[in-house]
Order: C-alpha cells, then sequence, then structure tokens
C-alpha cells in the first residue's frame, strides 16, 4: 500500500510517497522511507508521531493513505508570549541555541 512520510525543519521540508506491506506499523514506514539516515538527530523514543495531524504511537496501524508525520519539539511555547512578540520571541530563542 502507498503512504506518506513528513518531516519538517526551518530550513527544509521532507514529504516522501512510498509503498508499505499491508500489515506495517508507523515505525516501519519511517524506516523505510529512509528519513533517518537523512536526519539522524531524529530519535524516535523522544519525538512525538502522528498521522494527518493525529498523535498515535509507532506500533500504530497503517491504512492506505496515511501521511505519518515525525513531530519536532517546538522553540517556543505560544501559551507562555504574548501574541504580539510571538515570532520575535521565537526567533530570539533560535538565535540563542534553543532546541529545534
Amino acid at each position: 500500500m502507498q503512504i506518506g512520510v513528513a518531516y519538517s525543519e526551518p530550513t527544509q521540508q521532507i514529504w516522501l510517497t512510498i509503498e508499505v506491506p499491508e500489515d506495517a506499523r508507523v515505525r516501519d514506514a519511517i524506516e523505510r522511507s529512509g528519513i533517518l539516515r537523512q536526519f539522524p538527530h531524529i530519535d524516535l523514543d523522544a519525538q512525538k508521531v502522528g498521522i494527518f495531524g493525529k498523535l498515535v504511537k509507532l506500533d500504530a496501524a497503517l491504512r492506505p493513505g496515511d501521511r505519518v508525520e515525525i513531530y519536532r519539539p517546538i522553540t517556543c511555547d505560544p501559551q507562555t508570549v504574548p501574541r504580539r512578540g510571538l515570532r520575535v520571541a521565537c526567533q530570539r530563542a533560535k538565535r540563542n541555541g534553543a532546541p529545534s
């Protein structure tokens, strides 16, 4: 079956369409996609994953057409930063070495 795998960094976005067996799980799709070789800093034990924006576990079953997404930690919390200064605060956090 065909599924998509997506990952995004501030300067690069990847969306691959791959073939996986009918009984494939989320972890299988990510490993088969090659994204972990392209981005060796991805830690599936620490980072969250989802299908179409809904968080799922790595052992979740896939259905044809699913889009598996690998999420990065946010660099600033929008709930703690006033809306007007959100963009500036995020830019400062990135400049000062906040993890992305």
